[in-house]
């Protein structure tokens, strides 16, 4: 078996050699300093420094075991493309407070073909923070940390690891292009508040495909300037489902546009698919060419839900309609079970009604008869075995 090894070793080191492609240089941890039950802060982000100067491409190897990390922000411009291969458990302070007010615990930004993979788990052992969250009751409340920020990556993949347990969004992406989540677990009690799974913003041709999302909120949400995004493949549930926005709370929002959600499956969470804009508030910007296709729901509350009227615990009102125009909504071959009787609700502005809305099979039962769809300031096209729209005047 050794000498079978040994002739495959040669013979890939030949294939290298002949076609011209370098193995990447290693820049294990180990080499740093760091150690298995220690902080590796330091040695994770040495290990870094050195890897991003490399000319070659280069990996940074976190092995298996069990580490301790505090908030690091590392950072290109890369010499050459890099990745973080992490295969053992890294684990989040558990006191909030020893983060010291960062953003996000682990912050990557600024680098081109850049990959971040493995078996490995971080940990954001969340739970005081979610103890101590009241940003319910308290607009100041302090904010927490968040497990990833992934910041201007191009031609990008984070694939295999499992976030857990953060403690505010797993995962936020802003100002990305060309960016890809494949094969990710994201995983906290449906007690977690505000812990959304994957969460994008001014970010183009963003993927998270064949990922596991369970939390407290959101399993993907879509902030403003989110554009060609797909969700292909995702199993959500528990949490608040799959959603665009929210949207329209502040001025300069940029418009969110072309996103295809489809082959999910939704299961035990607040909503289905969503999208939600707030009403008394300043964005304008437009949301445009949404596709809902091929989804399963298990046991949903809202399934099918359009809400310019989102106004969370209350912190807003409701006297002026949302300025945003929606419009190119399709929500195509979703079937399943709701929780309500209204499992489609589609509640538009009335300053901007929604234009162009079509509900095309949607076979949703609650208690084994079909759902009722209720409809404000829209009038959906309507194909397929789909409930009728009740208006608001013929409520």
């Amino acid at each position: 078996m050794d000498r079978k090894l040994s002739i495959t070793t040669i013979v890939l080191s030949l294939l290298f050699a002949t076609l011209g492609i370098a193995q990447p240089n290693i820049f294990d941890i180990k080499s740093f300093g760091g150690a298995s039950h220690a902080d590796i802060t330091m040695a994770f982000t040495n290990a870094w420094k050195a890897a991003c100067g490399s000319t070659t491409a280069s990996k940074v190897m976190i092995p298996r075991g069990v580490y301790k990390m505090h908030a690091v922000d590392v950072k290109g411009p890369c010499k050459a493309p890099i990745e973080v291969q992490v295969d053992g458990t890294i684990q989040a302070p558990q006191n909030p407070d020893e983060l010291n007010d960062a953003y996000q615990w682990i912050k990557f930004g600024y680098v081109d073909y850049f990959t971040l993979s493995g078996k490995g788990v971080f940990d954001g052992n969340g739970e005081t923070a979610w103890r101590q969250n009241d940003c319910g009751k308290n607009s100041t409340c302090k904010r927490r940390s968040m497990n990833f920020g992934f910041n201007f990556l191009k031609h990008s993949i984070v694939r295999d690891i499992t976030s857990k347990d953060s403690k505010n969004f797993h995962v936020n992406v802003l100002g990305c292009t060309n960016f890809t989540f494949d094969s990710v677990t994201i995983t906290a009690p449906v007690t977690s508040i505000n812990t959304d799974g994957i969460h994008i913003g001014r970010s183009t041709d963003v993927k998270v495909l064949n990922t596991n999302i369970a939390t407290g909120d959101d399993c993907v949400s879509l902030g403003d300037g989110s554009r060609q995004i797909t969700v292909q493949n995702v199993n959500c549930g528990p949490g608040h489902g799959i959603s665009v926005g929210s949207l329209g709370k502040y001025p300069k929002e940029e418009a969110v546009e072309h996103v295809l959600v489809k082959n999910c499956t939704i299961t035990n969470t607040d909503n289905g698919v969503r999208i939600k804009t707030w009403p008394s508030s300043p964005g304008t910007s437009p949301i445009t060419d949404m596709h809902f296709e091929d989804i399963i729901m298990v046991n949903v509350l809202n399934p099918v839900i359009i809400d310019q009227e989102y106004c969370p615990w209350n912190q807003c009102s409701k006297l002026v309609p949302s300025k945003i125009k929606i419009s190119k909504v399709i929500f195509k071959n979703i079937r399943g079970t709701s929780k309500t009787k209204d499992g489609v609700v589609l509640i538009c502005s009335k300053s901007f009604p929604c234009d162009a809305v079509e509900l095309n099979n949607v076979a949703l039962t609650f208690n084994g008869a079909p759902v009722n769809a209720k409809c404000v300031n829209v009038k959906p096209i309507l194909t397929g075995p789909t409930p009728k729209c009740t208006t608001a005047a013929e409520a």
